[in-house]
């Protein structure tokens, strides 16, 4: 019997996913563990697995087409057998319903919802017998057009919503497009036979485009520049990114300590870990420190509620920040104050494999008390992060870079110096609070003797 595959609820919060990629097609035998198709969350792109066996009868959720979780992505059974009818999958909540127009009565286009009427003017009340005013009062406005009058406008590849509609309710007709053609001079545009063989094919208007061609004609480049430049959809993690971190501009009043921290020592001590075979990254020791901060200064390891209450972690889950091709991931170290350096180490490295390879599970990503977020690989001297919603601060770490420093006996001398940066909530999180937080940070990356006891590697350790 011919099995119907659902699209699994990947997270507690996730109500609409879309499938990105099939990896199998119709016809495809299909094991129980293969991976069937990928949907991209809010969060990520997870990869989902077949739970039965059989052939691929029918793919029933194209790849690009976002559809609330369970929804029914394909039908798995035995070759030939006959395929279950599946009631097409509900459009995400929010969107308002389609409605069909009923059929016009002649050849001539009619407004949807209304009777026929004598004259082509508008009208200034619509009739008794029309569509109730409370559903078309809360309904967005919508655009009309009549059939011939999109075609021309296709034909002329002209953009139907430019056009001021004359017709009943707003409604664009034939002689509004022509009218539009003629004040916009459209005769004078020169375009050539391919490149207006290439906008028809995206359905491009070509009116306002400059033409980089003889006496201004519009060549295929121009065409191509154009669409090059055409706004596209957000992914559904970019979106939650733009919604989460605008969000917390506008609701958290952020501030900004930075320190300078001297690597040199760290650096050389890094150099001997690596010829004892215990290889460390930076942001291990990053990590760390902001970790073993964190227990010291537990109102940075807070977050604000309902305006008026703090809630203070009792764990440190360290949030790190991963660029992705998507957007950026942030994967947690839980309880980084609790583990070895080794531990967090291992931890840190399986996050961030995962978050490349995409295949971040949603609670990878969820219970983040602080988060580190590190650009000294892109040769960064400063910046500043966003605090991520549910969260206090976050730590922006620069790269390294050789400079000139006074030291302690006013001489100068070549350092190797990091800019960390604390964003902070200024809700619970005061300034001088901030600052021995980012110091304590500073201070325990410069301690050598600190992570001689988490390794348990001296620095006079005799080199092989």
């Amino acid at each position: 019997m011919a099995t119907q595959v659902p699209i699994p609820k990947l997270g507690q919060s996730e109500e609409t996913v879309s499938i990105v990629k099939w990896h199998k097609q119709e016809g495809d035998q299909v094991a129980k563990g293969d991976i069937l198709f990928e949907v991209e969350t809010d969060k990520a792109v997870l990869e989902v697995e077949s739970q039965f066996e059989g052939s691929l009868l029918k793919i029933v959720v194209p790849e690009g087409k976002e559809v609330p979780v369970m929804a029914i992505a394909a039908v798995i059974g035995e070759p030939g057998e006959k395929i279950p009818e599946i009631k097409a999958a509900p459009e995400p909540a929010g969107e308002p319903p389609k409605k069909t127009p009923p059929p016009p009565a002649t050849g001539k286009p009619s407004a949807a919802a209304k009777p026929p009427v004598k004259s082509a003017e508008p009208q200034p009340e619509p009739p008794t017998s029309a569509a109730p005013p409370k559903t078309e009062a809360s309904a967005p406005a919508r655009f009309k057009i009549s059939p011939r009058a999109k075609k021309i406008a296709g034909e002329y590849l002209i953009e139907p919503r430019q056009v001021t509609g004359s017709g009943p309710g707003g409604r664009v007709v034939e002689r509004d497009v022509r009218a539009y053609l003629k004040e916009i001079e459209y005769d004078r545009i020169a375009i050539t036979p391919a490149a207006r063989n290439l906008a028809a094919r995206h359905k491009l208007s070509i009116v306002g485009l400059r033409g980089g061609g003889t006496a201004g004609r519009i060549t295929i480049d121009d065409v191509r520049r154009a669409l090059a430049e055409q706004p596209r959809p957000m992914s559904k993690m970019r979106q939650t990114i733009a919604r989460r971190l605008q969000q917390s501009k506008q609701t958290i009043p952020h501030f900004y300590v930075t320190v300078a921290v001297d690597m040199s020592e760290l650096s050389a001590y890094r150099k001997l870990l690596k010829e004892q075979r215990f290889a460390l990254s930076f942001n291990d020791f990053i990590l760390r420190a902001s970790a073993l901060s964190l227990r010291e200064f537990p109102a940075v390891n807070s977050v604000v509620e309902d305006q008026v209450k703090v809630r203070r972690h009792s764990r440190v889950n360290l949030g790190m920040a991963v660029n992705v091709e998507q957007g950026l991931v942030v994967p947690v170290v839980r309880d980084a104050d609790r583990i070895t350096l080794d531990e967090l180490h291992d931890d840190a490295r399986r996050l961030a494999n995962l978050a490349r390879d995409q295949k971040l599970k949603p609670g990878d990503m969820q219970g983040g008390t602080f988060t580190v977020s590190n650009m000294g690989m892109a040769s960064v001297e400063n910046f500043s992060a966003i605090i991520n919603p549910g969260e206090s601060a976050i730590l922006a770490v620069s790269s390294i870079q050789p400079q000139a420093v006074v030291l302690a006996n006013r001489e100068i001398a070549v350092r190797d110096m990091m800019k960390i940066t604390v964003s902070a909530d200024h809700r619970v999180v005061d300034g001088m609070t901030a600052a021995r937080f980012v110091n304590a940070i500073k201070n325990r990356l410069q301690n050598i003797s600190l992570w001689e006891r988490e390794t348990g590697i001296p620095r006079e350790t005799t080199r092989e």
